[in-house]
């Protein structure tokens, strides 16, 4: 299909909808050539690349393409401090977008220190809202292993969410052998009770 796109003229009138699909059909023929090991990868991926930055000057305002241009980056050359940029304007164009956040969240601790004091309270408010939202497995593995360093501010930003969902969270982590404090909910230390 995307091959199909590419061959035929553009619209006159070309819709945000028609790069954003492109580079999402791009997206995916890179993920499929990586998880194949396919030689056509280094192409695939520069093509994904490519499609990316012409969808985001098309929709400037999507956190989902620079969230996926951050990923196709640093899949494509490794680390740079240069792409925690399009982190931060993911936060920017949607901060509270749940189906992102899941995603989001993780590549955005991996990077926490690095990240802006505005940008690491948008990570702090979102790994609450995770929790606040019932995603207890997801943000219990993003505390506990990518997060675990910054655990002091996720856990503190915890406070604003609602106490059934901290109190599933505690004992999510108790029952994976970590005690950790979270505001307003008492430890109880009786096996029966994890």
């Amino acid at each position: 299909m995307l091959s199909q796109m590419e061959a035929a003229p553009p619209p006159g009138i070309v819709q945000p909808e028609y790069y954003e699909a492109q580079a999402l059909m791009g997206l995916s023929t890179g993920q499929m050539a990586a998880q194949s090991n396919s030689s056509e990868f280094d192409r695939e991926i520069s093509g994904a690349e490519r499609r990316l930055r012409a969808a985001l000057s098309a929709t400037p305002s999507s956190a989902f393409l620079w969230l996926m241009l951050y990923s196709v980056e640093t899949a494509r050359n490794g680390f740079d401090r240069a792409y925690i940029s399009f982190i931060e304007k993911s936060y920017i164009a949607g901060p509270h977008e749940g189906w992102i956040a899941l995603r989001r969240n993780r590549l955005a601790l991996a990077v926490f220190a690095l990240l802006s004091d505005v940008t690491q309270k948008a990570v702090v408010s979102e790994f609450s809202e995770l929790v606040d939202s019932d995603f207890i497995d997801a943000a219990a593995i993003n505390l506990t292993t990518i997060g675990w360093e910054h655990r002091a501010s996720l856990l503190a930003g915890l406070e604003q969410a609602d106490i059934a969902s901290r109190e599933s969270l505690a004992r999510r982590l108790s029952r994976d052998g970590f005690e950790v404090a979270i505001p307003g909910v008492d430890r109880d230390d009786r096996l029966w009770r994890r």
